[in-house]
């Protein structure tokens, strides 16, 4: 099953895309914000391209777990995906992933201007596309595949 990640945000929406039997959730883009209606439809074409059964949103809570306006507008963002894509949507805690996110590509960045280039390992033009939203996801994604196959192994 293929299980599509988004990191909500004002300006951009961060995309990640993780198949289940495989278990690895892998930065897909990151959709600069045009309106609803466009955005709705991109994410659309981008759940039919990729066989999307499942779409995890993130949450954006505050550090103490409570709800903010970033939370309330996430959650209507859901909603919305939810009616107008069809498939099952989740909403994912996501406190810290963009600061982990950053650390990630601040790694990855420094792991490419140090290594010689090599087939398979991404550039850092690649990483700077792909951005911290992106990345975000995908952190999203990894920690609801792992919580997951924990809920699967206690059953």
């Amino acid at each position: 099953m293929r299980i599509l990640a988004l990191d909500y945000g004002r300006s951009r929406i961060g995309v990640a895309l993780a198949d289940t039997a495989v278990g690895l959730a892998q930065p897909l883009c990151t959709l600069e914000r045009i309106n609803r209606n466009e955005d709705m439809r991109r994410l659309r074409e981008m759940a039919r391209e990729h066989g999307v059964r499942q779409i995890v949103v993130g949450l954006p809570l505050r550090l103490d777990g409570t709800r903010g306006e970033m939370a309330e507008e996430a959650e209507g963002f859901a909603n919305r995906v939810r009616k107008q894509i069809g498939v099952p949507v989740e909403m994912v805690d996501e406190r810290l992933s963009s600061w982990e996110a950053e650390r990630l590509l601040e790694e990855v960045q420094g792991r490419v201007i140090k290594a010689p280039v090599t087939a398979g390992r991404p550039t850092k033009k690649v990483m700077g596309r792909l951005g911290v939203d992106a990345v975000a996801a995908a952190v999203i994604l990894k920690e609801y595949l792992e919580r997951r196959q924990g809920a699967d192994k206690e059953t």
